[in-house]
């Protein structure tokens, strides 16, 4: 394991520092909306306007990289992000956050794309696994920190979003500096929606109501928090604790679904995450101050939906599939995610903050109703012959590569002619 992190620990390095700025914004921008009287709805909707680009990045960050290069596209995705963030305090209005937020979904998407090119070129057959572990706990250890950094003073209101900047700026450092030569981008036919849906109805649903649930989340809680009466630090305490709960509890909730029906998980996990988010709305009323216990609980359940969501998927596709079957995974996560933030904030904008894990609750339960009901139109694969669990990203398909589900035989990227030109500084 040593060995392999050395291998990436540039390129981690870096979306580390990114992932520390992405999580940094994305709790700014709704507790300075709410700050200045902004509403659910509006708030909802420019939360949702990241989502939109990130969904439509991963295809438009593939045509500007295979037109100018890696390094290229990193550097004008990299300008344009950090120029946006620092675009934000000159002019507070929903309608140009919206924008804004459009405008960092698409640049993260190319920044991701670029990241993880690099890595998979990195990464040999057997050390898929690691890698994408180590990439993932890269990014939510980085989204936690980025919560927590929305303490640092800035009695001039500009100053969160200087440091935002400084941080995604540095994590284009590494990656700049490298000697290693980026692959092209495989070619791949994704999947559409209505085949996935043919293949795996409860994964491609699931994928969709975990978007939404996330998207929610992300783009709401912030908001939720400080509408309940939490200052800023407790709110920051509040994500933070949810993050870390979906990165400690994926892995035993995976493996339990390697032993048993993974729909029977599933749709207990759906009821799971109805009734915690209950109690959410219950610990809120009574001590807002111990919604911080329950975060991660809350957030085990959540974030673990989407990957058991592609394990069950994959359980009915050749090894050789995975990557479009990803592509296509990934689109049904990013339109929920898109239409989680409005509609949360429609029924918080009728039923007051607490309607969010309302709505979360609802949405939970609808789909284990809905899994349960699948359940008995199908013969569940047998427990033997279902692929291994594997926590897996929800950034663009290129990251699947890393799965070591994927076929063994499948060479994405030929391998350099002089092993040791890989070394990146």
């Amino acid at each position: 394991m040593t060995r392999v992190f050395i291998s990436v620990a540039a390129l981690l390095i870096g979306m580390g520092l990114m992932s520390v700025g992405h999580g940094l914004l994305g709790i700014i921008l709704p507790l300075r909306l709410a700050e200045a009287g902004a509403g659910s709805l509006v708030v909802g909707t420019v939360m949702a306007g990241f989502f939109c680009g990130l969904a439509f990045g991963v295809y438009g960050g593939r045509f500007l990289i295979s037109r100018v290069g890696h390094i290229r596209a990193f550097t004008a995705f990299m300008a344009v992000f950090a120029a946006s963030i620092l675009s934000h305090p000159f002019y507070l209005d929903g309608v140009f956050w919206f924008f804004l937020r459009v405008v960092q979904g698409i640049c993260l998407a190319g920044l991701y794309l670029c990241t993880e090119s690099w890595l998979n070129e990195r990464a040999t057959k057997s050390q898929r696994g690691e890698i994408m572990s180590l990439y993932m706990v890269t990014l939510y250890v980085g989204i936690i920190i980025g919560q927590l950094f929305v303490n640092v003073p800035d009695p001039s209101g500009f100053g969160l979003y200087a440091l935002t900047a400084i941080i995604v700026s540095l994590a284009a450092v590494p990656l700049a500096a490298t000697r290693t030569v980026p692959p092209p981008l495989p070619e791949f036919e994704p999947f559409s929606l209505t085949e996935l849906y043919e293949i795996s109805p409860l994964g491609i649903g699931g994928a969709a109501v975990a978007g939404v649930i996330l998207g929610a989340f992300y783009g709401m809680a912030p908001f939720f928090a400080v509408k309940i009466g939490m200052d800023t630090a407790a709110a920051s305490q509040f994500m933070a604790a949810a993050i870390f709960g979906g990165l400690l509890l994926q892995w035993p909730i995976g493996k339990l679904s390697d032993r048993y029906d993974r729909r029977t998980v599933i749709i207990v996990l759906s009821f799971v995450i109805g009734a915690i988010s209950l109690c959410v709305i219950a610990m809120a009323m009574w001590s807002a101050s111990g919604l911080v216990f329950i975060a991660p609980l809350f957030g085990g359940a959540v974030f673990t939906l989407y990957p058991l969501c592609v394990a069950h998927t994959n359980d009915h596709i050749e090894k050789s599939e995975l990557v479009p079957a990803s592509a296509g995974l990934i689109l049904s996560y990013g339109i929920g995610a898109a239409a989680g933030p409005v509609a949360a904030a429609g029924v918080m904008n009728i039923t007051g903050p607490h309607g969010l894990f309302g709505f979360i609750a609802a949405i939970g339960l609808a789909l284990g109703f809905y899994g349960y009901w699948r359940s008995t139109q199908r013969a569940a694969p047998a427990t033997e012959e279902q692929d291994s669990f594997q926590p897996v990203t929800r950034t663009t398909p290129l990251a699947s590569e890393l799965d070591p589900r994927g076929d063994p035989h499948t060479e994405f990227y030929p391998p350099s002619a002089d092993e040791s030109e890989k070394n990146i500084n």
